[in-house]
């Protein structure tokens, strides 16, 4: 008798097991939304200027983050994100434009996604969803490593770090035409092209042309807001005209003030000042203020633009009835942007010349100009959190992240510790799919649920590193070192749950911790093989080197031919004598 109910016990549960398989109909569909460069505070949800009411509804209906990280710069980050396994371990642990020339090709630095991760659209797809990508990918340029042969159905994407907005063409001198691909293969831009509007277009075309829309689906919409350059329809930019006249330092308190009332930091919290090396807003001159001004309403701009966009998918979505089983998670790459690119050798000619690029007050942000905030604004876009992209003090690791749609819970902000490897094991648990056994991030279902306040121990460390960039996440502590020119290379440590500005470092008072967690990050370089950048390594003399590095190669051989010429000019009329 009790093996009779055992076996039947297995039979029910046997065909539980097939029911599910063959629902795979009633599993949430998922919308996975990047914004490039997005800081902490940039959306109007988390205390930003800029009207995004698209994201904000997003937010309050279902789950803020503000403790979430992610890598200081863009690849390693969305190879993280897409694949839930840590950088070094995708074959994306830098950016193939700031490694030094030494560290080319060594094991693991090949700056594309190698075959031994999956990706979230692989997982996804292998149990009967759709799977559409557009706009940026950054994660390889063979055949192979495009996203159309790494789990998506349907794809058009920018194969570059940036591009500009309006025109099919580079933003950055060691850049050629920039490749998008449709489907894997090579095509042209519209004229009427601008990223945000385009990218939700084509979205909604891939779900228009789909012959099994009965199925569950995947949508990964990686927009180009707010990467340099800069750019939105002037309608957009013109709200934000006199917003930011007050200049950084009145928008780094107004924010750091805002991040308070919103609960995103401590009460007690000390405002994570700016670096002593950057300009201060009185010294400059009544045009120059006027400019940096507008800059930052072009950043606005931006970001409404691309909530604009947003909204009509969600109004798609919602038109044909796939709005409510739907989950979004809506996230960014890193911190604010920082460079001005007008300090890069030879880009203020390139620009001028083969660039086709203006700085004009007048016509900023829109097509032909290039806008770009500066270390500056950039600061001051962190809020309360010191440093920015490229850095990884928490100005350029903490952004927003939001996840919200299908039977979760609205209304909540979470403050556990979450990490950007953290998103596919969440969305795994959340279609009840297999989990990803090579993952090193963790589900956060169990506290969006409110069963658990973090998914990580306290005695749990958590390593990052890119570019020389590196920290280490040890319960409420962090250890972080910042290299040049921002930085200084020396290690630190703070209490970033009382402490988010960064302010107060805990190295020599609490020297035992601090003694214990260099041990445990030395323990993640040996683990995930991490190489450590030449001493004197800088982020923007990387890119410079690259940039004459390739002047060098693409004028040499007309030097070659030149002097070639002169002798032989030479020499025929020598003989001719």
């Amino acid at each position: 008798m009790q093996k009779l109910i055992s076996l039947i016990g297995c039979l029910l549960l046997f065909l539980n097991i097939l029911a599910q398989e063959d629902s795979t109909y009633q599993r949430p569909n998922i919308v996975l939304i990047l914004a490039d460069d997005v800081a902490l505070m940039d959306f109007g949800v988390y205390g930003g200027e800029a009207a995004t009411p698209n994201i904000d509804r997003l937010a309050t209906r279902g789950t803020m983050f503000t403790n979430y990280h992610a890598s200081p710069m863009c690849a390693p980050s969305r190879a993280m994100l897409l694949t839930g396994v840590d950088n070094h371990l995708t074959g994306v642990p830098n950016l193939p434009l700031f490694l030094p020339q030494e560290y080319k090709n060594r094991p693991g630095y090949e700056g594309i996604l190698n075959d031994k991760v999956k990706t979230l659209a692989t997982r996804l797809k292998s149990i009967g969803y759709n799977t559409y990508m557009t706009g940026k990918w950054h994660l390889g340029h063979t055949p192979n490593t495009l996203p159309s042969k790494r789990g998506f159905d349907r794809t058009y994407i920018l194969n570059a770090s940036g591009a500009d907005n309006f025109e099919h063409k580079p933003y950055l001198p060691i850049q050629r035409k920039p490749p998008w691909y449709a489907d894997g293969k090579l095509v042209d831009l519209p004229e009427d092209f601008y990223s945000s509007k385009f990218l939700v277009d084509r979205m909604m075309n891939f779900m228009e042309e789909e012959t099994e829309k009965d199925k569950p689906f995947f949508a990964y919409l990686a927009f180009q807001a707010i990467h340099l350059p800069i750019q939105a329809p002037k309608e957009f930019i013109e709200k934000y005209l006199g917003v930011y006249d007050k200049g950084w330092g009145d928008l780094k308190t107004q924010r750091f003030e805002r991040a308070k009332m919103l609960d995103l930091i401590p009460a007690t919290a000390k405002l994570g000042e700016m670096l002593p090396v950057l300009d201060k807003w009185e010294s400059l001159s009544a045009d120059a203020k006027k400019m940096a001004s507008k800059n930052m309403a072009v950043n606005a701009g931006m970001l409404e633009a691309m909530d604009f966009h947003i909204g009509r998918y969600l109004a798609y979505l919602q038109k044909n009835g796939k709005l409510e089983n739907t989950v979004f998670i809506v996230t960014s790459d890193n911190g604010p942007e920082a460079s001005t690119p007008l300090l890069v050798k030879g880009m203020s000619l390139w620009m001028k010349t083969l660039g086709g690029y203006n700085i004009d007050y007048e016509t900023l942000g829109e097509k032909g100009s290039f806008a770009f905030i500066g270390p500056e604004f950039a600061s001051a876009a962190a809020g309360p959190s010191a440093y920015f992209k490229f850095y990884a003090g928490e100005g350029g690791l903490r952004v927003p992240m939001i996840i919200s749609g299908a039977n979760l819970p609205v209304g909540q902000k979470k403050k556990a510790f979450s990490y950007i490897t953290d998103v596919v094991p969440t969305v795994l648990e959340i279609v009840q799919a297999p989990m990803a056994t090579d993952a090193t991030g963790r589900s956060l279902l169990p506290v969006i649920l409110n069963e658990k306040e973090n998914i990580y121990r306290n005695d749990e460390p958590i390593g990052m590193e890119a570019a020389g960039q590196a920290a280490l996440f040890k319960g409420e502590n962090k250890l972080v070192r910042s290299g040049k020119p921002y930085g200084d290379g020396i290690w630190r440590l703070f209490n970033i749950a009382n402490d988010p500005g960064e302010v107060n470092d805990l190295a020599l008072t609490q020297s035992s911790l601090f003694k214990n967690m260099m041990t445990d990050y030395e323990n993640y370089v040996k683990k995930y093989k991490v190489l450590e950048m030449p001493e004197d390594y800088e982020v923007v003399k990387e890119v410079e080197n690259t940039f004459w590095r390739d002047i060098k190669r693409k004028v040499t051989p007309w030097l070659v031919g030149l002097v070639v010429g002169i002798v032989f000019l030479i020499w025929w009329r020598r003989r001719k004598k």
